[in-house]
């Protein structure tokens, strides 16, 4: 769902779907920071489901100490994933917080049973909800720096359009073919019919 044609209502992204890491990036689109505040954070935890851990899952609190956790996150990723798309190493301050978020709550297993499933080895983190919030992203951009793909991430060449995304078609070139896609088609249609001036 995008910002363009999303209901009323309750918050919405606007591109998700992609790696966790360029999900999170995209919550800083051209308009605003639509994790600014404790119940951004929540809508799109709640727009993850799934994709985090338990205690995301399990509705966690979330106040400013987690949404300042996970936007420092956000801020390393991005200047990381920008240069490792380009071929270039990352900022090592980005390097030294995405480190530090994923030392402050490290994952450990914990073994369950389930009549469904038997025997399992579930991660889990400890620790504040905030810590442990920025320790899962910050695994996910890890995996993301250190995927051969991140080198096929793209930015939108829709006009104003900041949104990353790894295209599945090599030849996808916008973040929403129904939004970013048709406002450059409007504009080739525009400039090829627009009457000449005399």
């Amino acid at each position: 769902m995008t910002v363009h044609d999303a209901p009323s209502g309750p918050r919405c992204f606007p591109l998700l779907g992609e790696p966790l890491a360029l999900d999170l990036v995209n919550t800083l689109p051209a308009e605003g920071d639509l994790i600014a505040d404790p119940a951004g954070l929540r809508a799109w935890l709640a727009a993850q489901a799934g994709r985090l851990g338990p205690g995301a899952e399990a509705g966690a609190e979330v106040g400013a100490a987690e949404v300042a956790a996970v936007r420092a996150v956000r801020e390393a990723a991005r200047a990381a994933i920008e240069a490792v798309r380009s071929g270039e190493r990352p900022p090592a301050g980005a390097v030294r917080e995405l480190n530090g978020a994923m030392r402050a709550a490290p994952v450990h297993r914990e073994l369950a049973w389930t009549d469904a499933e038997g025997l399992t080895a579930v991660p889990r983190r400890t620790g504040p909800a905030g810590r442990w919030l920025a320790a899962e992203l910050a695994d996910a951009v890890a995996e993301l720096l250190t995927d051969p793909r991140v080198a096929q991430v793209r930015r939108c060449e829709g006009p104003g359009c900041v949104l990353l995304f790894l295209p599945a078609n090599p030849r996808r070139r916008w973040c929403a073919a129904g939004v970013c896609g048709n406002r450059a088609r409007v504009a080739r249609h525009y400039a090829r019919h627009k009457p000449s001036a005399h």
